[in-house]
Parts: C-alpha cells; sequence; structure tokens
C-alpha cells in the first residue's frame, strides 16, 4: 500500500519536462487550461496521498487501531514503515500549509495595496496611469478590471506600441489568467516539482495575451 501511495508523490518529478513541450508544442490559449488542469491533478493526487499516509499511520496507533476494523479489506504495512512514513508525511503537509498560507496573505496584501493605489487615481474607462519613474504595466484584475500603466511606461512607447500593450493587459482580465495563474501557485505550493508547471502555465498565458494583442491591433510584427 506505502509503495502505491509513493506514485502520485513521484509523478510530479517528470511533469517538468512535459510541461516545457506542452507550453512550446500547444497554442497558448489550449496550453493553459492543459497545464493548469495538469497541476491541479497532480497536485491534488499528492495531497490525497499524503493523506491517505497520515491515516495508515494513525491506525497504527492504538487508540485508532480499532477503526482499521470499519474498513474491509484493509492492508497497512508494518509499523517500521507506516509510523514514519505517516510523519514524514505530517511534516509536509504542515510545511506546504505554512507556505501556502504565507504566500496568500503577501499576495492579498498586494492585491489590496493595487486597489488602493487605483481608487486614489483618477481613471479613463479601464486605464488607470500612475505617476513613476519605472517603466510598468499590469492588468489588475477585478470588478471591474483595471489596466495600470506608469508614466515611464507610456513616455517609453509610441501610439502604435500603447495599443498593443493596452490590448495585452485587457486579453489577460478578459480571459481571467490571474485565476490559471492561482491555481497553478496554488499546485507549485502542493509539490516543489509543480514549480515548473506553473513557471509554464505563466508563460502560456503570455503568450496568449501576446496573441489577442496581435489579433487585436492586426500586425504580429508590431506585437512582437
Amino acid at each position: 500500500m506505502t509503495a502505491l501511495l509513493l506514485l502520485p508523490l513521484l509523478l510530479p518529478f517528470i511533469a517538468p519536462a512535459l510541461a516545457e513541450r506542452t507550453a512550446r508544442r500547444l497554442a497558448p490559449a489550449p496550453a493553459v487550461w492543459v497545464l493548469t488542469l495538469a497541476a491541479l491533478a497532480l497536485a491534488g493526487g499528492s495531497v490525497i496521498a499524503l493523506g491517505a499516509l497520515v491515516v495508515t499511520g494513525l491506525l497504527k496507533l492504538p487508540v485508532f487501531a480499532s477503526l482499521g476494523e470499519l474498513v474491509h479489506p484493509l492492508r497497512t504495512p508494518w509499523d517500521a514503515v507506516a509510523v514514519p512514513s505517516a510523519a514524514a508525511a505530517v511534516g509536509l503537509i504542515a510545511i506546504g500549509v505554512w507556505v501556502l498560507t504565507r504566500s496568500a496573505l503577501r499576495q492579498a496584501r498586494t492585491l489590496r495595496a493595487a486597489h488602493a493605489q487605483v481608487r486614489r487615481r483618477p481613471v479613463a474607462g479601464d486605464l488607470c496611469v500612475v505617476d513613476s519613474p519605472h517603466p510598468d504595466a499590469y492588468a489588475l484584475p477585478g470588478r471591474p478590471g483595471r489596466i495600470v500603466i506608469t508614466t515611464a511606461m507610456i513616455r517609453s512607447l509610441d501610439a502604435a506600441e500603447r495599443e498593443v500593450l493596452f490590448a495585452h493587459e485587457r486579453a489577460h482580465n478578459a480571459y481571467r489568467h490571474h485565476l490559471f495563474l492561482a491555481a497553478a501557485e496554488l499546485a507549485a505550493h502542493c509539490h516543489p516539482a509543480l514549480r515548473a508547471v506553473r513557471d509554464a502555465t505563466r508563460y502560456a498565458a503570455e503568450r496568449a495575451a501576446d496573441e489577442a494583442a496581435a489579433a487585436a491591433v492586426g500586425d504580429r510584427r508590431l506585437a512582437a
């Protein structure tokens, strides 16, 4: 049983190579879906496997041993394997929850700060201009979604290039790429090997936004 539970924990290690090929060979929009769903499936399998390892270890303890009789046939590994495996699983789950909580809180603070900054600025449609010497632009999800661009970025682009940039960022909001990226980030916190899948998902999302921008302005060369 323990050997079978190790399989979902080992499968994600082959994901990086497959994710890179998927991001390169599939069209960007389908690649975002495929990579995200694959990451969630592999992450879910890992979490379930860790939970099952914890259960098998608990059934070796006298206080929980009688519960094993409720499920037939239930085969648990030897104590020498089950208890250390369960202890390791508990440790991995605790670390994962701690890291995920820290990351979620940090990103929530960043999102709140960005929305607070936009509320203090004049907005034209979905566009918000922020005075800054650093060129930057990003899509800010929400209701409604906003496109935030700095004055330095505006100065660095001509009118046609700005239209490409706006179309790129609007595509991120229109296709809700932030949800896919959040799911990929969640999966990456469930298993370290899935960080490569998260990065491939980000790459695919950027390519999808590039394709949408090229279609919007009708000039692929300019978008590139």
